[in-house]
């Protein structure tokens, strides 16, 4: 299979990432409570010192959230949100940082577009709030619209996907998709990603990243979330930062527009000396 969709996903004006590799997306948890990193970057100076290290080691972009969606996490409002990541993102748009808002609520996402955010990235991929495809596509922001059923942890959460979960989650991800060019997001604009660790068994997950060429169908530029989830191994985070690295070699191999990590320096090599070339998008 060829894909056709490497040059990725079209951003707002003025923004502009690399081409001819996968990209890596630097991971900002502005929270008290992710699971590796919670309360380490709530301190907004001390958030862009790290985002600043995240893009000398080789991040093309810093994805910022301020809600955590761990097993038993729990919500919060749009505002408390705001509070904890808007002077984050102004400072990273200030100092030229292409900046991605993951957030599930439209409020969020229209106020980070209008502070300068490239991105929005949605791990209910426009499910959580009936707003936030609407609000996606009155932006010029490109659009990560995740495979959604439930946060995990919740009581809708399942792991029944049928005989092929890679099969299952492509279509999942075209109903998602419709929905929102249904609600005016521009096509070019998306990127689709599969949900690594949500609502998915470990086996699930190794499926999804040993298959992950087939997602290519769907015809938007792909990312990879997997750093540090519980299906990469039942052992210290550190190790599994290694295998994280070991899914970026796989999928960088296999042409994912994206991968989102914790640690970049590994990753960003590892793109820039075996990630295949891309074509036009």
């Amino acid at each position: 299979m060829t894909p056709s969709h490497f040059g990725g996903a079209l951003m707002p004006a003025g923004v502009s990432l690399p081409s001819g590799r996968t990209l890596v997306m630097g991971i900002l948890n502005v929270t008290p409570d992710s699971f590796s990193d919670g309360g380490r970057w709530t301190d907004p100076a001390v958030a862009l010192e790290h985002a600043l290290t995240m893009v000398e080691d080789g991040a093309d972009m810093v994805d910022v959230g301020g809600e955590s969606t761990r097993p038993g996490s729990h919500r919060i409002d749009a505002e408390a949100e705001w509070q904890r990541i808007g002077t984050v993102i102004a400072a990273l748009v200030e100092a030229g940082i292409v900046v991605s808002v993951d957030t599930l609520h439209a409020r969020t996402a229209r106020r980070a577009a209008d502070a300068g955010a490239a991105i929005v990235n949605d791990v209910s991929g426009g499910c959580w709030d009936p707003d936030m495809n609407a609000t996606v596509a009155a932006t010029d922001c490109a659009y990560v619209i995740q495979r959604y059923d439930a946060l995990p942890g919740t009581p809708q959460e399942h792991f029944d996907h049928g005989p092929d979960v890679v099969a299952t989650v492509i279509s999942r991800l075209r109903a998602q998709v419709d929905a929102a060019l249904q609600a005016g997001v521009d096509a070019r604009r998306i990127v689709v990603d599969p949900g690594l660790g949500f609502s998915l068994t470990n086996d699930q997950c190794w499926a999804l990243v040993h298959r992950i060429e087939e997602l290519d169908t769907l015809g938007h530029p792909v990312l990879v979330g997997a750093s540090r989830k519980r299906f990469l191994a039942d052992s210290p985070l550190e190790d599994r930062d290694a295998a994280t690295h070991a899914v970026t070699e796989e999928v960088s191999h296999k042409g994912v527009w994206a991968v989102r990590v914790h640690e970049v320096a590994p990753s960003a090599r590892l793109v820039g000396q075996g990630g295949r070339r891309q074509g036009h998008g």
